[in-house]
């Protein structure tokens, strides 16, 4: 584990709220604004006196209210949603996004209608549906939930992070 890894951040009352580096959640934890829940027992936090436990996930001392947990529709997060692979033929180069319907049509720029495709694919639909087009959606576009974001984060702390984003869901990801 390096410090480029992530740490869960959880709220007083255990729920998830972030996912922040480990350097801010070691500072959280020395500054004594928040409690290690789970460290990696494989690393190390060393300075030349002292050795630390890194932190896998943390929870804050006093409870932070979060006005919106939802996920902004933005580009990226479309990319992410479709886990950067194009829904029409699977490829993971040139990508842009698709209204599914297209906006020529009326579609809607919404996380219903949005997905990501390749140039080649985006282009020979055209303003076509998918169906038109002779293509086919593997899932229905879907927004996705705050918590499968803080999910995709987890990489290699998936299975620290699990009892804590419990109830969170990938419906409509396919296995990739």
């Amino acid at each position: 584990m390096r410090l480029s890894s992530k740490v869960l951040v959880l709220n007083l009352d255990y729920n998830p709220i972030t996912v922040c580096s480990v350097q801010r959640a070691f500072l959280l934890v020395y500054l004594e604004k928040a409690e290690i829940i789970r460290e990696n027992q494989k690393t190390r936090l060393r300075t030349v006196n002292h050795s630390y436990p890194m932190p896998s996930v943390i929870k804050l001392k006093s409870y932070v209210s979060i006005p919106y947990k939802g996920v902004m529709l933005t580009r990226d997060n479309i990319f992410k949603r479709d886990l950067y692979t194009c829904v029409y033929c699977g490829s993971k180069k040139d990508l842009t996004l698709d209204h599914v319907v297209p906006k020529a049509r009326g579609g809607k720029t919404s996380w219903t209608n949005l997905v990501t495709a390749c140039k080649r694919c985006n282009a020979s639909k055209g303003d076509y549906t998918p169906e038109e087009a002779g293509l086919s959606l593997p899932y229905a576009p879907f927004k996705p939930s705050y918590i499968m974001f803080l999910k995709s984060f987890a990489g290699y702390d998936y299975h620290d992070w699990m009892p804590f984003l419990n109830g969170a869901d990938y419906t409509g990801l396919r296995a990739g």
